[in-house]
């Protein structure tokens, strides 16, 4: 899979209750920050996806920016202020993995 196709399969498998097949888009030892924090390693991912609501995805714009991409997308979903659009930076693994993925109001 190219980088492109790596981000529609993010945010497809992130609706998504079957939780495997999302892990496996991660590098063993990727980084995500969500609202401050940073979580190390799929342990860690995992951990955090548990505290992630329910929502729906809406990608706006996907562009190269320096060594990853900026993906733009609109979150919906049962919790205050939705929607709201969020900035998804990532960046990947020489394997086609994520290898950091940094997401920001």
């Amino acid at each position: 899979m190219n980088e492109s196709q790596i981000i529609d399969r993010y945010f497809e498998l992130a609706t998504r209750a079957d939780s495997e097949p999302y892990f496996a888009l991660f590098a063993p030892d990727a980084v995500v920050e969500d609202e401050g924090r940073e979580h190390h390693g799929i342990d860690a991912i995992r951990r955090w996806r548990t505290e992630v609501p329910q929502v729906r995805y809406d990608v706006l714009s996907t562009v190269e920016s320096g060594p990853g991409r900026t993906t733009t997308a609109q979150i919906s979903g049962d919790f205050p202020g939705s929607p709201v659009n969020l900035s998804y930076w990532f960046e990947f693994t020489q394997d086609g993995r994520i290898a950091v993925l940094r997401i920001r109001v």
